[in-house]
């Protein structure tokens, strides 16, 4: 398998799909991809490393339940009942990504990319949770009260012969390629602390770390590396927006590549799913079915939005939606193989024009369907 499409981790937190639709735009465009290259489902990815979870574990009532259930209830209760995904669920906890994660920290710590130091970072007195510079409150106590405190942490240096984010990292035609990101990505500095103190994570005391775990960002790069090891994939596609990319990329420089296979990022914008019920004097004139409503908002929309690559504005949905049902009513009787094999090229390239071409679409949908996403989310 050369290319498998996988959604960046959603960061788990109490939503659903079906009130915050905008955090499914990434699954959903993972598996429309795959679908048209003719893959099976691949697993639905989700981030649990964060403070909030630590504070709404700690803070839920009734019995205590430990911290891996309470993330995979969590994340249960995000999709309509009985319709958990079928490719399955992983999260940047697994023991499959916790073990890759170390894989690749050890072939890191031995190739000197990666170091264990003694490093002083600001800590609170009163709970010991490592803090920012600054004299604000930490994040889980509320406490002031902030030293100076030196001990064992895993470092990165950044890579001096390459830059942070290259045209190989990210998928998408010459002509598509990101120049804002690739600069703004590589303002960070050049050493890395990538260790955190957190309540749940991937533990690091094998590494001599006690107490502390993997920083999430680089967990990220792990889990969608680790289920593209799962599917025996060459490349890792990760779909994402320009700002998490930005937010994650020096943290995975490191961490995109492992026992053949790669990672890379496919941008996507956001959605207007918040604007979406001004379209129904338009889906009534077209006398559209839930069916293709759905298709429309579920499957049309997230391809678009890799096309999009920032924001789709409000005002462009109504033309959407008139491209969309051209396609639809244009779909032939039975697919033209060569239309097909060309969409598929281009979704392997990284090209993204075909999504606005009529034919290319009425193509894809006549051989699939709109239920190219392999369960409605």
């Amino acid at each position: 398998m050369r290319h498998l499409f996988l959604n960046g981790p959603v960061q788990n937190g109490p939503f659903t799909f079906a009130t915050r639709p905008g955090k499914a735009v990434g699954i959903r465009l993972a598996a429309a991809l795959n679908a048209i290259l003719g893959l099976p489902p691949a697993p639905h990815l989700w981030n649990t490393v964060t403070l909030a979870g630590d504070l709404r574990h700690r803070e839920a009532d009734g019995p205590k339940i430990p911290r891996q259930r309470f993330e995979a209830d969590l994340i249960t209760d995000k999709y309509p009942p009985g319709q958990l995904p079928v490719g399955g669920i992983m999260t940047d906890t697994d023991a499959e990504v916790a073990g890759l994660a170390l894989e690749m920290i050890e072939n890191n710590l031995r190739a000197g990319t990666l170091t264990i130091s003694r490093e002083t970072v600001p800590t609170c007195r009163a709970c010991g949770h490592m803090t920012g510079t600054g004299s604000h409150r930490c994040n889980v106590c509320g406490s002031t009260d902030t030293e100076d405190r030196t001990g064992c942490h895993l470092v990165a240096e950044l890579a001096k012969d390459r830059p942070v984010l290259d045209r190989s990292d990210v998928h998408a035609s010459h002509r598509q390629q990101p120049k804002h990101l690739q600069h703004t990505a590589g303002n960070v500095a050049e050493r890395l602390i990538l260790t955190r103190t957190r309540d749940h994570g991937i533990d690091l005391s094998p590494l001599g770390l006690n107490g502390l775990v993997l920083d999430p960002r680089v967990g990220i790069h792990a889990t969608v590396l680790a289920a593209a090891r799962r599917r025996e994939a060459d490349t890792a596609v990760m779909t994402i927006t320009e700002n998490a990319a930005n937010h994650i990329a020096a943290h995975g420089q490191h961490f995109r590549e492992h026992d053949g296979t790669r990672l890379q990022y496919a941008l996507h914008g956001h959605l207007p799913y918040d604007h979406a019920a001004s379209l129904q004097p338009l889906y009534e004139a077209y006398r559209a079915t839930q069916a293709i409503t759905d298709g429309f908002e579920q499957w049309f929309l997230p391809l678009f939005s890799l096309k999009a690559k920032t924001t789709t504005r409000p005002d462009q949905l109504p033309a959407l939606f008139k491209h969309y049902m051209r396609a639809q009513l244009a779909q032939p009787t039975e697919a033209d193989e060569a239309v097909l094999r060309a969409v598929q090229h281009s979704v392997s390239a990284g090209d993204t024009e075909w999504i606005t071409s009529k034919q290319a679409l009425a193509n894809v949908m006549a051989a699939r369907g709109t239920a190219l996403v392999e369960r409605r989310v």
